[in-house]
């Protein structure tokens, strides 16, 4: 996971509202089954390009808006970049037409004077772009959502956002699957699953298997956005949330999983103060400080995967140097941490598999 927020993708353009006539149409996957209520008392925000369009605001007051929202970000010029490798005036551009794009209804043939349907007040979206620059919070957080492999997900304060870099664990996944039979059909765990994201990803991989996954995260905000997007994806048959620290919710589970998958904190607590602010002010800290050297998590993890997997098991995490992936195979991982891994072996009677080393 690299520490800073990645740009987030949108498979659509947004049109020059300046010069154009019409707004683009959004497409994105939704299950058109009922959401059923989330396994905690918290509710889940929804992200803007769900909310209904009750609100109405004239297109001038819009250009008036998008006048102003460009302004704010032109005057940023290159000083996040400097101040923490923030983003420059030419990202924030692009994401002022994301915001619009999700704030703003499709509305055809719109001339002047005409209202707009809108998502959210005008109001309100004068807020968000503040919140953007002014206090440096998330895109994702503004927006409630963020565009990961071919998903849209749910995402909101208290939950850590996906990186790109974290979709490598599920291609890690889909190769050993593919080679192995019991690793398609038996149980699979993700441990601070945190949106669901890699939960959802195995689980999309299972699909047509007989395997499932159990999802676990100790923050009841997480559980609620993951089942959220769980069931925005229609896996509630493939994936269990289960609110707990790592394995505290596995307990009935011991000796039984196929696989473990994790992204947990890995950052030394001594340098989350000079983290990119979008991460480092708002992103939840338990997600990210791994402690004095960063390895609270890891190593606790580590220790105990020996008692959670089946033999021939499978388990792969990501920290800041590498990813490793562990099994009761042998030992063929060649990194800074090749004692550690050799003390595991020792201790728990099983080594590591297919490292692929990645830079910080």
């Amino acid at each position: 996971m690299n520490l800073t927020l990645s740009s987030v993708y949108r498979p659509y353009s947004f049109p020059t509202l300046l010069k154009s006539s019409s707004f683009s149409t959004l497409s994105r996957p939704f299950c058109s089954s009922a959401l059923s209520s989330p396994p905690t008392c918290v509710k889940p925000q929804v992200p803007l390009f769900l909310r209904p369009p009750i609100y109405s605001t004239k297109l001038c007051e819009l250009k008036k808006w998008h006048d102003w929202a460009k302004g704010v970000a032109f005057s940023i010029g290159s000083t996040f970049v400097h101040s923490d490798n923030g983003r420059d005036s030419s990202i924030l551009f692009r994401e002022m037409k994301w915001l619009m794009e999700d704030a703003v209804e499709d509305h055809s043939m719109i001339v002047d004077d005409e209202r707009v349907k809108m998502r959210i007040g005008i109001d309100e979206l004068y807020c968000l772009w503040k919140q953007r620059i002014h206090e440096r919070r998330p895109f994702q957080y503004v927006v409630g959502c963020e565009h990961w492999r071919d998903l849209v997900l749910s995402v909101q304060e208290g939950v850590l956002i996906p990186r790109p870099e974290t979709e490598l664990i599920v291609d890690f996944v889909y190769d050993v699957v593919s080679e192995n039979e019991d690793l398609k059909s038996g149980v699979w765990a993700d441990l601070g699953t945190g949106s669901g994201a890699l939960a959802i990803g195995i689980g999309r991989v299972l699909r047509s298997e007989g395997g499932r996954v159990v999802a676990t995260d100790l923050s009841p905000v997480a559980v609620a956005v993951a089942a959220y997007n769980v069931q925005r994806y229609c896996l509630q048959d493939k994936i269990e949330l289960r609110e707990g620290s790592w394995f505290e919710p596995l307990k009935d589970m011991e000796g039984k999983l196929v696989g473990l998958v994790s992204n947990p904190p890995y950052i030394p607590s001594k340098d989350i103060s000079g983290l990119q602010a979008e991460v480092g002010r708002h992103e939840p800290r338990v997600a990210l400080d791994g402690g004095t050297d960063g390895m609270d998590a890891l190593l606790h993890l580590c220790d105990g995967a020996g008692l959670m997997l089946k033999p021939g098991g499978f388990f792969a995490f990501e920290d800041r140097w590498m990813w490793l992936g562990v099994s009761s195979g042998e030992c063929t991982v060649t990194s800074a941490y090749y004692s550690m891994w050799e003390d595991l072996n020792d201790q728990n009677g099983y080594g590591a598999i297919s490292g692929e080393g990645t830079s910080p």
